[in-house]
């Protein structure tokens, strides 16, 4: 019988390779090519809606509160835990629902394209979920970035709160390397917003992990504007 102390330690060693599995899944350097992605944000810039450091926070804060707050973070607490009760038609809901909430042909398909580029990975890594007893994938097919991202934080064992301040942090950090791209942004101004906006992150977080399902639901119309209008910009560094 193992002695308190060992279990003690493997327990440890349980949350942090859980920590080091949520650090891999945020990196910048994981393979699935979120760096071609902007999320609109190309868009406010060339619409000059975004020029400084200044307008970059404010608009980051309200895709923070409007959009992410009341549909990735929400819908990612659903997906991890359906993943782990083993609910598949929960998580097909789910992935459906955040592919319904997707405004524009730039927005589906950043979050397909990253999808399909994380299931990719996950096969090579031999981390894809077994099929179900009627010998179906669990996966949707076509599943979302949220989706598989929520399985592959579930097969980590991250914890549903860290998951979410995981995708959160991944996020912000994808916004600023393109503001720093595409604006005169310089990387200490970059770690000011980040000073700025990071406890907003847990605060967003607080408030998704409280949503009830009919509270869901984002309300970016600009960015959606913006994103609409993106598709036909004549020069862009980006995909959406």
């Amino acid at each position: 019988m193992p002695t308190e102390a060992a279990m003690t330690t493997a327990a440890g060693q349980g949350d942090d390779l859980a920590l080091l599995g949520l650090l891999q899944l945020v990196s910048p350097a994981l393979p699935i090519g979120a760096f071609a992605f902007s999320q609109g944000l190309e868009s406010a810039f060339e619409l000059g809606w975004v020029a400084d450091e200044a307008s970059l926070g404010d608009w980051l804060e309200g895709v923070l509160d409007d959009g992410l707050m009341r549909c990735e973070l929400p819908a990612l607490a659903r997906l991890q835990s359906a993943w782990a009760a083993g609910d598949v038609e929960a998580v097909a809901e789910w992935d459906q629902w955040l592919a319904a909430n997707r405004e524009t042909a730039e927005l589906a398909a950043e979050d397909a394209r990253l999808g399909a580029s994380l299931t990719r990975l996950l096969g090579s890594l031999e981390l894809l979920p077994a099929s179900t007893a009627r010998g179906a994938s669990a996966l949707p097919t076509g599943a979302g970035y949220v989706t598989v991202f929520a399985w592959t934080a579930h097969v980590r064992g991250v914890p549903v709160r860290q998951a979410l301040l995981g995708f959160a942090w991944a996020w912000l950090e994808n916004q600023l390397a393109v503001a720093c791209k595409a604006l005169p942004l310089g990387h200490t101004a970059a770690q000011r917003l980040v000073e700025r906006l990071r406890p907003a992150l847990v605060s967003a977080v607080d408030e998704a992990l409280g949503m009830h399902d009919d509270d869901l639901g984002p309300v970016l119309p600009g960015l959606a504007l913006g994103s609409a209008l993106h598709e036909t910009q004549y020069s862009r560094l980006f995909r959406s």
